[in-house]
């Protein structure tokens, strides 16, 4: 036995580590719900100008002073109630890590989340030891009020995750069943998380209140900024200062908040053109897709369609043989185990998938 195996927390004997599907040179990549749109020579000119002028030799701004201002103005929050992390994935892990204190009797605290769903909620939690309850969806991947109140009850939960649109599923869960969560939980961190919020017809800003237990999640990953890694979450503002003492000091880098902070303002025209032209081209994939024999298409509010598909695994591999990567979930088994979750990409993107699907199936 190595000398380190009796150091490590137990829960990781469950996880592994997140390694990607191996992309090959001039493969195309419908699996991580990226922009597949790169950015103007224009703002790729403005970028490296703000890069060039940063002060590389400093670290930098703890308080993403100016970046949390862009914020707080386009979310109508106070400048306090924001936290910050290198993606939303951090920021999930900040939450889960400040509310990991147990409740009385309980030997771990509790996240819930509905499933499938976002799948670094449940890994977070058992990095962090904590217990992870999934709450499947309904028939049509929806919340089921009644198995949430179920769990809520149960377990008390320190954090409800709810991702709305929803991944890998793609929709916006109704109204009146997120309200019902939030209502039904009282002591309960309720995060609304919009990740993918800039496709979808609505969000979530008047179910927020500096005072009340409903918080939201953001990032820039969806929009053409993955790379700079930016995502924050507006939280109570009492909350939010607990929240930012498990924070690293520098974890935002200079250039992450440059680049966000051009996305925000200077490139905002550009990064919502960028989103009209995926929601336009998400409506036409979704007609091509349904006009496939065999192929079985979700309505999205998304960047991405949900598909079922015949002998899932095998329709993967003969993508993936052709240079077209979608995320396949047949490892989940059950309901999940012909299902596809496939990015909108560029028009000629789109047209060389669904010729690949028509020669596959």
């Amino acid at each position: 036995m190595s000398f380190y195996e009796a150091l490590l927390r137990p829960s990781l004997s469950s996880l592994r580590a997140y390694v990607p599907h191996p992309v090959p040179e001039g493969a195309l990549r419908f699996d991580a719900n990226e922009s597949p749109w790169a950015l103007s020579d224009d703002a790729r000119r403005a970028v490296a100008e703000a890069v060039a002028a940063a002060p590389l030799h400093r670290y930098p701004d703890v308080r993403a002073t100016r970046l949390r201002e862009c914020v707080a103005a386009r979310e109508g929050c106070h400048p306090d109630c924001l936290v910050f992390g290198a993606g939303s994935d951090e920021v999930i892990a900040l939450i889960e890590s400040a509310l990991s204190r147990p409740r009385e009797g309980a030997d771990a605290a509790v996240i819930v989340s509905p499933t499938p769903g976002f799948v670094m909620y449940a890994v977070t939690a058992a990095t962090l030891s904590l217990r992870h309850v999934g709450v499947a969806l309904d028939a049509d991947w929806q919340l089921d009020r009644a198995a949430m109140q179920r769990a809520v009850d149960a377990h008390r939960p320190s954090v409800i995750f709810l991702a709305s649109p929803n991944n890998p599923t793609g929709a916006a869960f109704r109204d009146e069943d997120l309200d019902a969560v939030i209502v039904g939980a009282p002591e309960s961190l309720v995060i609304l998380d919009e990740a993918y919020g800039d496709f979808a017809a609505k969000n979530y800003r008047a179910r927020f209140s500096e005072t009340g237990h409903v918080g939201r999640l953001q990032t820039l990953s969806k929009v053409g900024f993955a790379a700079a890694r930016c995502g924050w979450a507006v939280l109570p503002r009492g909350l939010a200062s607990e929240v930012d003492k498990v924070r690293q000091p520098y974890n935002l880098s200079t250039l992450s908040q440059t680049v966000a902070t051009l996305a925000l303002t200077t490139l905002g025209a550009e990064v919502d053109a960028a989103i009209v032209r995926v929601q336009n081209e998400r409506e036409r994939l979704y007609k091509a897709l349904q006009n496939i024999d065999g192929l079985r298409v979700d309505r999205s509010d998304a960047n991405f369609l949900f598909v079922e598909a015949p002998a899932g695994e095998q329709l993967f591999t003969r993508l993936a043989a052709r240079g077209l990567i979608v995320r396949s979930f047949h490892a989940q088994g059950g309901r999940m185990t012909h299902r596809l979750r496939i990015t909108v990409g560029t028009p000629e993107e789109n047209a060389r998938l669904v010729e690949g699907l028509c020669a596959s199936l």
